[in-house]
């Protein structure tokens, strides 16, 4: 999610009312269901799913299943957006190509995938991989149409003038279809960690030995509230990191882009 410039005095004051909303949250739900104006059975206990995290760091027993969980997800996140990137450069960049596939396309981007989640357990079994071609349907859709759009986005004005400046076919990818597909690949990357995790935390569910998707399983099997919603903030708790990794490389990759200070002084 980009906003806009937030004066720097004023991020202490955003962190402090992240903190306190977030506090403010945790002692409504405590006490909601310490009084019983929420039963406990179904909406767990905020002292108790700490305990149950707590539990699980001290004995080591989460460390496999977080591993297990975050490896599917770091695989199919980086398979997806590497096919989405190539495959939306190679179909924007061919009129004709993409017009024969387009319907094919549309047809299994229109399929509900977590239905393949059974058929790839077969395909490759109960371990990782089954997961991970499981994210990587779910991740590529969202990569490659953010950048066959934005390759389709190009200016022609910029495109002609680039040509007569002698440009080349690698010149113009590198200097202008790259630049302006990457600004709208980051823009569904953010949204493509999470959908990894689903995939991953999905299959884990329908078979798998270990895992985080397994770890909540069982806990659903014997109606343990506190280590399901432990489990489903430690994912949260990842998937944010790994949202603030994307985030940083974003950073640091698309610094030529003006921000809207310099935008709007620009304009000025």
């Amino acid at each position: 999610m980009h906003a806009l410039a937030l004066d720097p005095r004023n991020r202490g004051l955003v962190l402090a009312s992240r903190l306190g909303l977030l506090g403010g949250g945790i002692f409504l739900w405590w006490l909601c269901t310490t009084l019983e104006w929420l039963p406990p059975f179904f909406f767990g206990n905020p002292v108790e799913v700490a305990g149950r995290i707590v539990g699980w760091f001290a004995s080591g027993e989460i460390f496999i299943h977080l591993y297990t969980t975050l490896l599917e997800t770091i695989i199919a996140f980086l398979i997806g957006t590497a096919l989405g990137l190539g495959i939306g450069l190679w179909l924007a960049l061919s009129p004709f190509l993409a017009e024969v596939v387009d319907p094919f396309l549309k047809a299994f981007n229109s399929m509900p995938r977590l239905i393949f989640a059974p058929i790839f357990a077969m395909w490759f079994g109960l371990g990782i991989w089954s997961k991970v071609a499981l994210g990587v349907t779910l991740v590529f859709f969202v990569v490659f149409f953010n950048v066959f759009q934005g390759v389709r986005e190009v200016s022609p004005v910029v495109l002609a003038n680039t040509r007569m400046l002698g440009a080349n076919a690698r010149q113009l990818m590198r200097h202008v279809y790259l630049p302006s597909a990457m600004s709208w690949v980051f823009s569904s990357l953010h949204n493509a960690v999470g959908i990894a995790f689903v995939g991953s935390v999905v299959g884990e569910y329908l078979g798998s030995e270990k895992g985080m998707g397994y770890m909540i399983l069982l806990a659903e099997g014997v109606f343990d509230i506190d280590s399901v919603i432990a489990g489903i903030l430690l994912l949260t708790v990842f998937a944010l990191l790994l949202d603030t990794a994307v985030s940083v490389i974003e950073e640091r990759l698309m610094r030529w882009q003006p921000d809207g200070n310099q935008t709007v002084e620009s304009a000025a």
